[in-house]
């Protein structure tokens, strides 16, 4: 188990790293990649897609403590032995090592760097970073992986 853990460091690490580059080479303006992607410094006070961004700041404490709830509960719920094989542990290490990462911002910096901005000509997706790709990757994984433990379970009984 503590092998799957450096997926976890592994993300929060190059996810702090590469916003500290971010502030350090995109505060001079922004980046143009290729034709979909510019590389541009934002600072976001809100939660995924801008939610709350607006708000009086009250929203990063509420981020604070939901972000210590997810990782809290993914460690409770690794250490007391819950569902152990491989796609459902990488998952959780990456949620992990994301929420890790963005609550790391919230609480030094009161918001989260973000840098990674897609588009398509004019239309522009949110600003993310590595922790949000982990995040989704992880969490797309385990619907994945509970769609396939249901079918799994499922498939006996249509016998």
């Amino acid at each position: 188990m503590l092998g799957y853990l450096l997926i976890a460091v592994a993300v929060f690490v190059l996810d702090q790293w590469s916003k500290a580059e971010a502030v350090r080479y995109l505060s001079r303006g922004s980046v143009h990649v290729t034709s979909f992607l510019n590389l541009v410094l934002v600072y976001n006070r809100g939660a995924a897609f801008g939610f709350l961004s607006n708000a009086s700041g009250w929203q990063n404490i509420l981020f604070i403590a939901v972000a210590v709830a997810i990782v809290a509960g993914i460690v409770i719920f690794l250490v007391r032995g819950g569902r152990r094989d491989r796609l459902t542990v990488v998952a959780l290490m990456l949620v992990l090592g994301g929420a890790a990462g963005n609550l790391a911002d919230r609480i030094r910096l009161g918001e989260v760097v973000d840098f990674i901005d897609f588009h398509i000509g004019s239309w522009h997706w949110y600003t993310f970073n590595l922790a949000d790709s982990a995040i989704t990757v992880g969490a797309v994984l385990l619907v994945i992986d509970a769609w396939v433990s249901r079918r799994a379970t499922a498939a006996p009984e249509r016998r």
